[in-house]
């Protein structure tokens, strides 16, 4: 039996930076620090900041005033960011920088009076933080699939554009957008794609893999989104995809008659979990473990000052 690491896999820039400015802001301000939703969306990862004196609330009026508050990796809203002005609290953005880049995107259609559909997600994080670029809520549109454009209201289809969540993958937005140019010839997109470099590499990496495998463990959180693109990866192909959280997911029946074991790991999934599956797997197997080369990523982004 043998054991395929995809790479890249794991942790990208974006995960990394929002982990860091919780660490960091908890060293220097002292727990409590408060974090609006999950800052990524792994389970492993939330229970080790909230053992470090994190706290994780949706509604901030559970922060006391003149509290530290963090902004999630996935972005949030203008209302978020009023509210938090409103209710005296001191603000630490830990948004993706590529995310960041999509709400430029969006503020600037909308200072031009454009009308904004949003490729993504319903109830995302991510998109409702995006979508929460207009506070009107009267110039953006989400759509998920071709079959939504149909039911598209355009005042204008000389003045559109749309954006992409940025955890999907290409193959999921391709006919999307082809459509969209279709229906809207006059439709304008952002100059480069919205989906994230890391997305887009840890797909590649297990579409190398998935040829040969029997299996696919993608580690990752149900509700990361990339993790379970990754996952839908496989099972278009056929083969046997499974999202493990934590160990306790693993069930040993499912290597029977397997002989080659893909792994992955989702963006915001830490590689220490890549590590004890690999030791679980192969305490009940003789599996050998072979790194499979990709293309190395050295991008990391620029904390905020805290």
């Amino acid at each position: 039996m043998s054991i395929s690491l995809a790479n890249p896999r794991g942790f990208c820039a974006g995960v990394d930076r929002a982990i860091e400015i919780v660490e960091q802001s908890l060293d220097k301000y002292g727990a409590p620090i408060y974090v609006r939703n999950e800052v990524v969306h792994n389970k492993f990862v939330i229970e080790s900041l909230k053992k470090k004196g994190a706290i994780f609330v949706n509604d901030l009026k559970l922060v006391p005033e003149n509290s530290y508050l963090i902004y999630s990796a996935h972005g949030v809203s203008k209302k978020v960011k009023s509210d938090s002005d409103n209710f005296k609290l001191k603000s630490i953005d830990a948004t993706c920088p590529l995310v960041t880049k999509v709400h430029k995107e969006v503020n600037h259609y909308l200072k031009n009076n454009y009308e904004i559909i949003m490729i993504g997600h319903k109830g995302h994080p991510e998109v409702e933080g995006t979508l929460g670029q207009d506070p009107t809520s009267k110039k953006m549109h989400l759509i998920e699939k071709v079959s939504d454009i149909h039911y598209l209201n355009i005042s204008d289809e000389n003045k559109i554009a749309y954006v992409t969540q940025t955890t999907l993958s290409l193959d999921e937005t391709k006919d999307v957008i082809n459509e969209l140019k279709s229906k809207f010839p006059m439709i304008e997109g952002p100059k480069a794609d919205d989906i994230c470099y890391a997305t887009q590499n840890r797909q590649d990496a297990i579409k190398q893999l998935l040829p040969q495998a029997d299996i696919l463990f993608v580690v990752g959180s149900k509700n990361s989104s990339n993790s379970n693109r990754l996952k839908e990866l496989g099972e278009k192909k056929g083969i046997p995809s499974i999202l493990i959280d934590n160990m306790s997911d693993f069930n040993p029946t499912w290597l029977d008659n397997k002989k080659n074991i893909a792994i992955t790991a989702g963006a915001s999934a830490p590689e220490i979990l890549i590590k004890q599956l690999t030791k679980l797997i192969q305490s009940h197997s003789n599996a050998i473990i072979n790194e499979i080369d990709g293309p190395k990523e050295n991008i990391k982004f620029k904390l905020p000052i805290i």
